[in-house]
Formats: structure tokens, sequence, C-alpha cells
């Protein structure tokens, strides 16, 4: 029997993507996702199902699915139209650490209400959906999102949302961790803001930076694509 993930001989873990996903849906419904969604769990786990085909389409277009301490093959993001934002906010974690997420008071009475999906994205309508090939994006630290955007662009990769953040979070903890952060430059207010999520006074946040300032622990989060 295929286990989610095993050993290789590069040490990168290898992922039964059937048993990953599974899990990912697992990870959602242990996190109270339903309760928070205002469903039960079967119909929850519902929304899941129609994922399964593009999944096994990805795999046979040649998906890599090897997991590295930045790199994951996909993520099922969960979107605003099954929850809002904030209430995940405080499920967010930082490695296995156990203090809950924070949203930075800087977003103000608001909240994350304003911020919208940047032009341009393809985000699918839908209420699941899979993120292909996501990265950390390590390689942009100390890069200014404004300089960072364009390159990830021409690569033909796509920068991430809020609820992709919050959702690699949920199904990969593990990656956000000390000097090691991420910003969502995907979601935006319509002005120089760029949503982060780090790691403040061992508790993870969701925070903004402006877009012309570097920092030497976020990186710019990526992923090749999404797919419904």
């Amino acid at each position: 029997m295929p286990t989610a993930a095993t050993s290789t001989a590069d040490s990168l873990q290898q992922l039964d993507p059937t048993a990953e996903l599974n899990r990912q849906v697992d990870a959602y419904v242990a996190m109270g996702y339903p309760e928070l969604a205002g469903v039960d769990e079967a119909a929850f786990r519902a929304l899941f199902e129609p994922l399964a085909q593009p999944l096994a389409d990805a795999v046979a277009a040649g998906l890599d699915l090897a997991v590295s301490d930045s790199r994951v093959p996909f993520v099922a993001v969960v979107t605003d139209a099954v929850m809002s934002p904030e209430p995940r906010v405080p499920l967010l974690r930082a490695g296995r650490g156990k203090k809950e997420g924070i949203l930075d008071r800087n977003y103000g009475e608001n909240g994350l209400a304003p911020y919208r999906a940047m032009d341009g994205l393809d985000v699918p309508d839908a209420p699941v959906y899979l993120l292909l090939d996501v990265e950390r994006g390590d390689e942009f630290k100390n890069v200014k999102p404004m300089n960072a955007t364009p390159v990830i662009a021409e690569r033909g990769r796509t920068v991430l949302t809020i609820a992709e953040g919050l959702s690699f979070n949920a199904a990969f903890p593990d990656k956000l961790i000390k000097n090691h952060c991420f910003m969502l430059a995907g979601s935006h207010e319509g002005n120089r803001r760029v949503p982060a999520i780090w790691i403040s006074a061992g508790a993870p946040k969701l925070g903004w930076c402006f877009q012309g300032v570097e920092h030497t622990w976020l990186g710019i989060a990526s992923a090749a694509g999404r797919a419904i």
C-alpha cells in the first residue's frame, strides 16, 4: 500500500497524489473548517471530490510530486466562497508551534474585506481548486515585491492570494519557519500594501508590507498555476 509520502534517494518526499489530497482534506476537517463554513463534514468533503480528475490530469502532464523544504506539488485551496478569511487566521500555525495565528492590527477596522485577487491571476470561480507546484519563494528574500513579481510572471508562474496562502499554511504548516516566511502578492487593496504571513513572537501573523520595501526574512510565494 502506498503511503502519503515516501523517502527518495535525494532525501525529498515523493507524494502519492490521491493520499495527499485526502490528507489535506482531513487536515481541514480536523481544524474545524466545516464548522467555519457552516456545513456538515460530509458536505465539506464533497466539495473536494471534483478535484480528483484535475489532479490526475496534472500528474499525467508531469507534475513533480516531490516535496522539499520550500516547495510542495499542490495545495487544495479553500476559497472565500466557502468561508471568509478572518476566522481562518487563528488557525495559522508555524511548524509544530501551538500559538494561534494573529491578524495584524494595521489592517484596521475593515480587516481583510477590501482585499481582492489581482487582475489577470485567473483564479477559478469555484469553492475549492488546486494550486500546482507551490514554492515559498525563498529566492526573493531581500527583493522588493514590485521587482520580484514581474520576474515571477515572466517565468509563467503566479503569485498567491490570501486564501491560497491560508490554505498553503493549513496543509503544510511546517513550511512556515523563522526567517523563511512569505508574501502573498496576489491579493491587494488597491494600494501599495502586500499581504504576508510571518512569525512574530513565536506566533504566525497575517500582516502586510509595502511593495517597495524588501525584507531579509520574507520571500514571495508563487505557483505554476491553478486547476479545477
